[in-house]
C-alpha cells in the first residue's frame, strides 16, 4: 500500500518551568546556573520528616496559564504521588495532579499552512520537577537544584496530524507562554521539554494504532525531526505486517534515530495516589478573579488587531508581537497619527536598527514618540522629501529635537517652487543633451536619469514629483 493511505496520529506532553522566584514546595531559590546541590534543603531533597508548603505563586501561575490557553479553572484540585525510583528524584515519588488537575480542557489557535489550526488542550496541571542526572566517564552524579521546581505538563488532544504542524504548535504553546510571564522558555535552560505521542493508522480508520512515546528531545526542531523519522518507520513495520507494541523511545539526536528504551508503563503501574501532605486547592471567586486581571492579549489575537486595527502587513504586526515593547511603542505612535502603516516603518527600519546600532533601548530615545507622526505628515505633505526625512530622523535620534525645527534650523524643506525647480531643470537638459535627445526617441529611463540629476543639484529638496512633471514637460515641448 501507499504511503499517502496511512495518517500520523500525534499528541503532545510539554513541561514547562514555572517563573516563581522559590520552589514549589520550600523556599530554596528557582535558579538556573548556581553551582551544584546548592540550592536545597531538606525539604527537595526528600528527607524524612518533612513537610510540604504549596508556592502559591505557582498555583496563581498555573491558573493563569489555564486561562490563557482556554482552559477551564478548577474549583477542586488534588495533588498525587507519582511513585517510580530513579536517582534523579530524590523523594521516590513526584508530587503532581492525576484525576483533578488544576486546569482542563483548553486549546491553542495558532497559524499553520496559511490558516488557524486549533489543538485541544487535555489539561496543564502542576507537578513538581525532579534533580539532573550527570554522566561522565568512570562516575554519574545528580545535581538536585531543579528537584522541587514548579513544572506545568501541557497535554495536548491527539489532534496534531504532521511534523511541522507539531512544530508550529511548540512555538505558538511557547509565545503563549512567555506573553503571559509564566515562563522564559529557554530550552537552553531546560525550563521547556517535549515528549512526543504518535501512532499511525489507515485514513479513515477511528481506531487509533499503538501508542508510541519518544523522549529526550531538547528542541522543537528535534521534535519535529524525530517525527519525521519516526513516522515513516511506523508506517514501513506496519505495511511489513508487524504489530506495533506501545512503547518508550529515545530520540538520538545526532545519529537522527529512534530507539527502544522500555515497554510503556500504564497509569497504575506508577501507583498513583493522594498526596497526604498537601490540601486539595478550592480555589473561591476572589481568588480566580484576581489572576484573570493578569491574563494578557494573546500573540495572535495581537497580530490580528495590529492587522485589522493599524491596516499593517503580516510582517509588520509579527513584528510588533515578537518585539512586544516595540509594539507597545507603536501603539502609543498610531493612535495619535493619521498614518499608522509609515510609523510602522520608521519604527521598524529606522528606530530598531539606531537602537541595535547605538546599544540603546526604548527608554533612552531622545524624541517623544509624536515626533514620529510630525516626521510621517511632513513627507505626506510634501514639506520634504523622504530622502531628506532619514536626514531629519539621524538628527532627532541624535539630539531629541523636533522634526519641524530640524527642517527650518537646517533650511531642508523640499523646493516646490516652480520657478526654482523649472532653473534646476534647464541647467540639468543642458548639460545632459545625450539623455535629453534619448528620451524624446522614446527612452523612458533617460527621464528617471535626468530626475535623478535635478534632485543631486538640489541636495536633496527639490519636490521629486513636482521636477518629473516639470522635465516632462520641457522634453515634450
Amino acid at each position: 500500500m501507499a504511503d499517502m493511505e496511512y495518517e500520523a496520529v500525534i499528541g503532545l506532553e510539554t513541561h514547562v518551568q514555572l517563573k516563581t522566584k522559590s520552589k514549589m514546595w520550600c523556599g530554596c531559590a528557582n535558579e538556573f546556573g548556581a553551582l551544584p546541590n546548592s540550592n536545597v534543603c531538606p525539604v527537595c531533597l526528600g528527607l524524612p520528616g518533612v513537610l510540604p508548603v504549596a508556592n502559591e505563586e505557582g498555583l496563581r501561575q498555573t491558573a493563569l496559564a489555564g486561562l490563557l490557553l482556554n482552559c477551564e479553572i478548577s474549583r477542586y484540585a488534588k495533588f498525587d504521588r507519582k511513585n517510580y525510583f530513579y536517582p534523579d528524584a530524590p523523594k521516590n515519588y513526584q508530587i503532581t495532579q492525576f484525576d483533578k488537575p488544576s486546569t482542563q480542557r483548553g486549546f491553542v489557535d495558532f497559524e499553520f499552512q496559511g490558516g488557524i489550526s486549533r489543538v485541544c488542550i487535555t489539561r496543564a496541571h502542576l507537578e513538581e520537577d525532579v534533580g539532573k542526572n550527570s554522566h561522565f566517564d568512570r562516575q554519574s552524579g545528580v545535581d538536585f537544584n531543579r528537584a522541587g521546581v514548579p513544572l506545568l505538563e501541557i497535554v495536548s488532544e491527539p489532534d496534531i496530524t504532521s511534523p511541522d504542524m507539531a512544530y508550529e504548535y511548540l512555538n505558538a504553546l511557547k509565545e503563549i507562554l512567555v506573553y503571559g510571564g509564566i515562563s522564559d522558555c529557554d530550552m537552553e535552560k531546560g525550563m521547556v521539554r517535549c515528549d512526543v505521542n504518535v501512532s499511525v493508522r489507515l485514513k479513515g480508520v477511528k481506531e487509533l494504532g499503538a501508542k508510541i512515546e519518544i523522549k529526550n528531545m531538547n528542541s522543537f526542531s528535534g521534535a519535529r525531526r524525530a517525527l519525521e523519522y519516526e513516522i515513516p518507520r511506523q508506517i514501513e513495520a506496519v505495511k511489513r505486517g508487524e504489530k506495533l507494541r506501545q512503547e518508550t523511545r529515545r530520540w538520538d539526536d545526532v545519529a537522527g534515530i529512534t530507539e527502544v528504551m522500555r515497554s510503556k508503563e500504564q497509569a497504575h503501574d506508577y501507583r498513583y495516589f493522594p498526596e497526604p501532605d498537601l490540601m486539595p486547592f478550592v480555589p473561591d471567586d476572589a481568588w480566580i478573579a484576581a489572576v484573570q486581571k493578569r491574563v494578557v492579549e494573546l500573540p495572535l489575537a495581537r497580530k490580528q488587531r495590529f492587522m485589522r486595527d493599524y491596516q499593517l502587513p503580516a510582517s509588520d504586526a509579527q513584528t510588533f508581537v515578537w518585539d512586544v515593547s516595540l509594539g507597545g511603542y507603536f501603539e502609543s505612535v498610531a493612535k495619535g497619527g493619521k498614518n499608522p502603516k509609515a510609523a510602522a516603518n520608521w519604527i521598524i527600519n529606522n528606530l530598531r536598527g539606531k537602537l541595535t546600532e547605538s546599544g540603546a533601548t526604548l527608554a533612552d530615545v531622545k524624541f517623544k514618540p509624536e515626533a514620529i507622526n510630525e516626521l510621517v505628515a511632513l513627507v505626506d505633505s510634501g514639506k520634504i522629501s523622504s530622502k531628506i526625512a532619514q536626514e531629519v530622523f539621524a538628527e532627532m535620534f541624535a539630539s531629541g529635537a523636533a522634526p519641524a525645527s530640524i527642517v527650518e534650523k537646517k533650511g531642508l524643506a523640499q523646493v516646490s517652487d516652480a520657478g526654482a525647480l523649472e532653473k534646476f531643470c534647464d541647467e540639468i537638459i543642458a548639460a545632459n543633451p545625450k539623455s535629453a535627445a534619448d528620451f524624446k526617441t522614446g527612452n523612458a529611463n533617460a527621464l528617471n536619469f535626468l530626475k535623478g540629476q535635478v534632485m543631486k543639484a538640489s541636495k536633496g529638496k527639490a519636490n521629486p514629483a513636482l521636477v518629473g512633471e516639470i522635465l516632462e514637460q520641457k522634453l515634450k515641448s
